[in-house]
């Protein structure tokens, strides 16, 4: 008898494979069988009519410091993720000394946008070192897989200390120390090394992270501890302003390291051909023996802005920063008053040259989204504010403040700040269907107040697999490879995201005819009270992890006291043998 058998499904299982009606049984925590009418098992889920897919496999997530105080590591949870990755982008808590560790936490806290008073309260540093910090995340109790990666941002401050974060050169004495460091790490069970490169990740402060500015030296020296222990993988972020070296110092780290590299593809208004020539760059490496590939978020990267986030359109203006911190009624009570109304109408914002970004954010209202319970991810240009404003014959202005006063002040407006250029989601489906590129950028467990990604890899499956009306989708198959199977491959999870025997027992169960999104909300159950986005999804009838039943509808079946089955992963592991 099985443990538990998944009967009459559809299957589709993770290789691209055709989808087919079957069974799936369970044994010891692995798939022990798939196909017609298998024998009992104990436990008997009825899946006539659903999905059935490997778990979800999210290889860009921020859950370091959540990863040490919630086992169940959600919104990812609820949407059907059984494996993450964290530690990217080169911000993470390891290695860190005791005297920097306010250091890290306000550098989370502005590249991140997750509140400081929450890692404050939060983490408990029983580590100072990476594999220290391996062996907490170890002894945590863990709901789902996950696995770490060696951030530059925290290894950088651990050996140069303020020069770090001056954005000092390193020397020969610090490249070869970082090297070493991470050598360690890996040796330990991390998964890779990140970097971050991009003028958009600032500390708390406003300072660029602290690997902005690092040279090929270091770099190139740091990727060396790969190819030593020939494990690991890259990943990282880059502006590529100055495009030909920016290319060729990112190709020179792959090529030190001699082991897979994964970066970042984004469009950005301001630049929006890049992404092509990053893309054209890394075809030629493929081409050339260099094993490069690009992230690649499956919708845009999208800004949620409202009374009850971090950002509104007025969050500038002088009149409004009295409101920052003031209850939500206090905010909805204000923006009713017509005095106020008037002087807040009658003001600019106020120009800041350190938060560019921000002022487009604030302004540009094409870009500017009015989201319903059910969220568009690829609205059209005449459901933006400035053309709904234009239809009502007011200011943008004036029609954003009846907007955010609705629903007692929690209406949301969605902003792709990124990939979203056109209009529309052609140069995503491009991006998407490039042979080189993968699915990324969830950034789940960041962001708090911001964005919520984390729900990419539902509102993949409906957007792209069922839903879509602008233009063309995928078939299912291929999306449930690209959350499967192609993300594990990546990080060198060959164990995974594949529903044959001998795979990892992790299984979703999906009503796929009634699968939603509901839009995000704001909750405040971080420590010390602190707030975050989530975003519920329906239809995820049961997510298995190793063998049971850990998520039923997206809620924790098992409580932190009962036997979680996930673990922390060190290092790549083995796919079954045949």
């Amino acid at each position: 008898m099985f443990d538990c058998v998944i009967r009459g499904g559809t299957v589709i299982d993770g290789t691209g494979a055709p989808a087919q009606e079957m069974d799936v049984a369970l044994q010891d925590g692995l798939v022990a069988a798939v196909g017609p009418k298998l024998g009992a098992g104990r436990e008997e889920i009825d899946a006539r009519g659903q999905l059935v897919t490997p778990g979800f496999v999210d290889i860009h997530t921020h859950f370091d410091g959540q990863v040490t105080w919630d086992p169940f590591l959600s919104p990812s949870t609820g949407h059907g993720v059984t494996t993450v990755v964290m530690g990217n982008c080169g911000v993470g808590f390891a290695p860190c000394a005791p005297e920097r560790h306010e250091w890290l936490i306000q550098l989370m806290e502005g590249v991140e946008d997750i509140p400081g008073t929450a890692l404050v309260e939060g983490i408990q540093w029983r580590w100072e070192s990476f594999p220290e910090y391996l062996d907490a995340v170890d002894r945590s109790p863990l709901a789902i897989d996950v696995g770490l990666q060696i951030p530059h941002g925290a290894l950088r401050g651990y050996v140069m200390g303020d020069r770090a974060a001056r954005l000092e050169a390193a020397t020969a004495e610090d490249v070869a120390k970082m090297r070493a460091l991470v050598k360690e790490g890996l040796l330990a069970g991390a998964l890779g090394f990140s970097t971050s490169r991009t003028e958009k990740h600032r500390d708390r402060g406003g300072n660029h992270t602290p690997s902005f500015k690092a040279e090929a030296d270091e770099l190139w020296g740091i990727a060396g501890a790969l190819r030593e222990t020939n494990r690991g993988v890259l990943q990282l972020i880059a502006d590529f302003w100055d495009f030909e070296s920016e290319f060729a110092l990112i190709r020179g780290m792959a090529e030190a390291a001699g082991r897979p590299l994964s970066l970042t593809i984004e469009q950005d208004d301001r630049h929006p051909e890049i992404w092509t020539r990053v893309l054209a760059e890394i075809s030629r490496a493929q081409a050339e023996g260099v094993n490069m590939r690009g992230q690649v978020p499956p919708r845009p990267t999208g800004v949620v802005m409202g009374l009850t986030a971090t950002l509104n359109p007025f969050i500038l203006h002088e009149t409004y920063k009295p409101l920052r911190q003031a209850p939500l009624e206090e905010k909805v009570r204000a923006l009713r008053d017509p005095a106020f109304r008037e002087k807040l109408l009658a003001e600019q914002h106020a120009w800041d040259p350190q938060n560019i970004l921000v002022h487009f954010l604030m302004t540009a209202y094409h870009k500017m989204f009015p989201m319903a319970e059910m969220p568009n991810y690829e609205p059209p240009p005449e459901a933006s504010v400035a053309a709904l404003a234009s239809a009502a014959g007011v200011s943008p202005e004036h029609y954003l403040l009846d907007l955010l006063v609705q629903k007692d002040g929690k209406q949301l407006l969605y902003f792709p700040i990124m990939n979203y250029t056109g209009g529309d989601l052609e140069d995503v489906r491009t991006m998407m269907s490039h042979p080189h590129t993968l699915f990324g950028l969830s950034d789940a467990g960041a962001h708090c107040g911001t964005l919520c990604d984390a729900s990419f890899p539902t509102s993949t499956l409906l957007h792209w697999g069922r839903d879509r009306t602008r233009g063309e989708g995928f078939s299912l198959p291929w999306l449930v490879h690209g959350l499967t199977q192609k993300t594990a491959q990546q990080v060198g999870l060959l164990d995974r995201g594949v529903l044959k025997p001998g795979y990892l027992g992790d299984v979703n169960v999906i009503d796929f005819d009634h699968m939603a999104l509901h839009a995000p909300e704001i909750v405040y159950d971080l420590p010390a009270g602190g707030k975050r986005f989530i975003q519920r999804a329906e239809g995820y009838r049961a997510t298995i992890k190793r063998g049971a039943v850990a998520f039923r509808e997206g809620e924790a079946v098992l409580t932190q006291h009962d036997a979680l089955r996930g673990k922390l992963l060190r290092g790549a592991q083995a796919a079954p043998s045949a």
